[in-house]
């Protein structure tokens, strides 16, 4: 399905909605696992330290498993605990049968190993999709454990309906976390990847040649009304802060821009994305706004790839 513009703004796509389907389906699946194999899956989020936005993220993990019945255990780690005792706790929750996902919350302090200490987890366990057997198992077609954001991203195009086989594809951003696995995820749906980044050649031009448009740099309005096609998917995957007033007026429609001023006059800052609202719901035929696109997909897949892990693990099969 591509839209066809008739003057129309573009639909949005509410994450909301989408997360909603994905949790509802995931508490049944809980249920048939404990119904039919005597199993609970169990989750455990590890976070260090006392960043904000971190335990923010952390407490609407383990609360939506709860939700949705997956046994969930937080651990919180101080601070300045050694790189080796991280490990070392890692190792534990590796060889403890009953945990089948493990998460560690990112970022970590300053003196540890971000790379060693996601390598220390369980591949079968890795429910952020980060261990490199998994983004290898990815890369090959193979079943593995997707990175969240662009897992619930791909989940989302199918659930709308939108057209991924032979559609022009094109992936702004290549991180490890959302670029390159989003690339490979469309990769395996036939669309023909584009990926982007700092040092593309005229990046409007080729952001112009796609159906489905995917930017994920971290920079607020990076996106404008010339990078997008008439009628092209756009989903915006960014999460910046904008505090300029003026830079605002440009970013919003009338319909939003007097909500968005006042939050920066209270808060000093309104959440944003990579690409420009106005231009995108102008000319693009589906996009998600933010906040309440993406990231809310997130959480949502967290929880799905907890299910499929124990399943991989304990049963060998996703589909039972």
């Amino acid at each position: 399905m591509i839209a066809e513009k008739t003057g129309r703004s573009a639909e949005i796509l509410s994450g909301k909605k989408f997360a909603k389907a994905i949790k509802e389906e995931v508490a049944r699946e809980v249920s048939k696992l404990k119904e039919d194999h005597g199993i609970s899956p169990c989750l455990v989020v590890v976070r260090v330290g006392a960043d904000s936005a971190s335990e923010v993220y952390v407490k609407s993990k383990v609360k939506t498993a709860e939700e949705l019945g997956i046994i969930s255990e937080h651990r919180h780690l101080p601070e300045d605990i050694s790189q080796e005792d991280l490990l070392s706790i890692v190792g534990e929750l590796n060889a403890r049968d009953e945990v089948d996902g493990i998460l560690v919350q990112l970022p970590l302090p300053k003196g540890i190993d971000e790379k060693l200490v996601l390598e220390k987890i369980d591949p079968s366990k890795d429910v952020d999709g980060f261990h490199p057997i998994n983004v290898g198992r990815l890369s090959q077609g193979q079943e593995a454990l997707t990175p969240c954001t662009p897992a619930g991203i791909l989940d989302m195009l199918k659930r709308k309906g939108i057209d991924i086989l032979g559609q022009n594809a094109v992936v702004v951003g290549r991180s490890n976390i959302v670029g390159k696995p989003m690339a490979m995820l469309l990769l395996q749906e036939h669309a023909t990847v584009t990926i982007c980044h700092s040092r593309t050649k005229d990046l409007a031009a080729v952001c112009r040649e796609a159906d489905i448009l995917v930017a994920a740099v971290g920079v607020s309005g990076i996106i404008t009304a010339d990078h997008i096609k008439e009628g092209a998917t756009v989903i915006d995957v960014g999460m910046n802060r904008l505090e300029d007033v003026e830079e605002a007026k440009g970013f919003f429609g009338e319909d939003e821009l007097e909500k968005r001023l006042s939050t920066i006059e209270k808060r000093g800052s309104t959440l944003v994305g990579d690409v420009n609202a106005r231009a995108a719901k102008e000319k693009a035929g589906f996009f998600t706004p933010v906040p309440g696109g993406v990231g809310l997909l997130t959480v949502a897949m967290l929880m799905k790839n907890t299910i499929k892990a124990a399943k991989m693990r304990r049963l060998g099969n996703v589909s039972e």
